[in-house]
């Protein structure tokens, strides 16, 4: 009997769930979520100035004055020794000396 007085007593009813404000939708994408072309431009227009900035910034610097010298001596090494590379090309072969092929 007592089995049957506590299956008769109706369950606790349960609390709707909160309803939570939707979010906006993020103004750097469509409905479906792929990335408008004004957002993208945005990003590649900041990643660029950031780059041109922080060059700037470094070749401000000591450090980056001699780096940027470094680089320059190796070009106008290679260029020099591309010129004499050339330059040799351009000479006809000297014979060998020890014998005929």
């Amino acid at each position: 009997m007592a089995d049957e007085q506590q299956s008769s007593v109706p369950p606790e009813p349960v609390p709707p769930a909160p309803v939570l404000p939707a979010t906006p939708p993020d103004p750097g994408y469509d409905p479906s979520g792929v990335p408008t072309f004004e957002s993208v431009r945005e990003k590649i227009e900041n990643r660029f100035g950031t780059a041109i900035g922080a060059t700037e910034l470094a070749e401000a610097t000591p450090e980056g004055r001699s780096v940027t010298e470094q680089y320059e001596k190796r070009q106008e090494a290679a260029a020099e020794r591309l010129r004499q590379i050339r330059e040799s090309m351009d000479q006809p072969e000297k014979p060998r000396a020890g014998g005929d092929d």
